[in-house]
């Protein structure tokens, strides 16, 4: 197994973590209630899909 013979440097090993960022998802308005909803997914605030009901959701 080969192992490497020197240490990496602070900036060597800093430049390869830098993609390693955390990216933010995007969302999308639910046409329902309005609230921020991911992509194809059912809004778990009204339930709402594509303008139908999917599921059914409590109201307190």
């Amino acid at each position: 197994m080969p192992n490497p013979k020197r240490r990496h440097s602070k900036a060597r090993t800093a430049k390869r973590r830098a993609h390693d960022h955390l990216i933010k998802k995007s969302t999308s308005l639910c046409p329902q209630c309005g609230v921020d909803v991911m992509p194809h997914r059912v809004c778990k605030d009204c339930g709402y899909y594509k303008g139908r009901e999917v599921i059914e959701v409590e109201t307190e």
